[in-house]
């Protein structure tokens, strides 16, 4: 099917027989076991072939491998135009830093330059696993390096990780957030539904990533994070997105001190993000215009 056929069709993630048969099959035996082997296809993003859309921005730009000095992980860096105004584009989980390449397009006529990058274990970047702290530090990382930037735009994950940088001294003028999660309990719940396993495995397996990362994970929820956000963010979701469901974009700015929402339509959780009016939204969202 062509890519822009695929584009007209909402998505939703599918977990192959090849990870769920075992995943059932280990729950049977164990339910800890299950719980441990469900995380690490948690943390496995899917590394998806780059479509021609993305091939302009993936060529005409500046490309450097770094390492995140804190978590010791290659991110490939994307400059892609030349001006002092800039923007930080964050791609989600399995994405790519050419993934909003029609946002960045429309930056670049209006003066900007933007800055991207493929998060560790995803597109160009070394690796095989990863997880959203990961993604936080590689955008901290690149606002010290890159920065000072207006605005950072965020997809699905990557929404999540600008509100969790900001807590953490990112500073951006404003902030876009489209199709963001929200809450990692219930995030991990989905995928442990997608497996077609027993709600008990899920709370195990965030038990799991507690131990793991030292904290409870549902603080970097972004709804838990949002209120310490000061800055002005505009909050993009389509009704029909199954990957992320609607109510999360709602729960994000009924928490947000400072922010607007824009609901879609028969967009799902990546058509989104080259639709003509939300590329506007965008623009007219932007601190400066030309």
């Amino acid at each position: 099917m062509p890519d822009q056929m695929k584009d007209r069709q909402p998505q939703e993630i599918q977990v192959p027989a090849f990870i769920a048969v075992p995943a059932k099959l280990l729950q049977w035996i164990s339910p800890a076991l299950a719980a441990r082997f469900a995380a690490k296809i948690f943390g496995k993003p899917f590394k998806h072939k780059m479509p021609k859309r993305e091939f302009e921005m993936d060529q005409e730009s500046e490309q450097n491998r770094l390492i995140v000095p804190k978590i010791g992980k290659e991110v490939m860096v994307y400059q892609y135009g030349k001006s002092d105004r800039k923007v930080l584009l964050v791609h989600g989980w399995s994405g790519r830093g050419t993934q909003l390449c029609k946002i960045a397009d429309a930056l670049l006529k209006q003066g900007y330059a933007t800055v991207s990058f493929d998060a560790p274990a995803h597109g160009k970047a070394k690796g095989k696993y990863t997880h959203m702290l990961e993604f936080v530090e590689a955008v901290l990382f690149l606002e010290r390096e890159y920065g000072p930037f207006e605005v950072a735009v965020g997809h699905s994950l990557g929404g999540m990780s600008i509100l969790n940088s900001i807590k953490r001294g990112a500073v951006f003028q404003k902030a876009v957030l489209i199709g963001s999660g929200n809450m990692v309990s219930e995030i991990m719940k989905d995928f442990i539904q997608k497996l077609g396993l027993k709600p008990i495995t899920g709370i195990q397996m965030k038990r799991y990533f507690d131990e793991v990362s030292g904290i409870d994970t549902d603080t970097l929820s972004a709804e838990k994070v949002a209120p310490e956000i000061d800055i002005p963010v505009l909050v993009i979701h389509d009704e029909d997105d199954l990957d992320v469901p609607v109510h999360a974009g709602h729960r994000i700015h009924e928490h947000l001190p400072n922010s607007q929402l824009m609901i879609t339509e028969g967009l799902g959780h990546r058509k989104v993000l080259g639709d003509k009016k939300v590329i506007e939204a965008i623009i007219d969202f932007m601190p400066i215009t030309i």
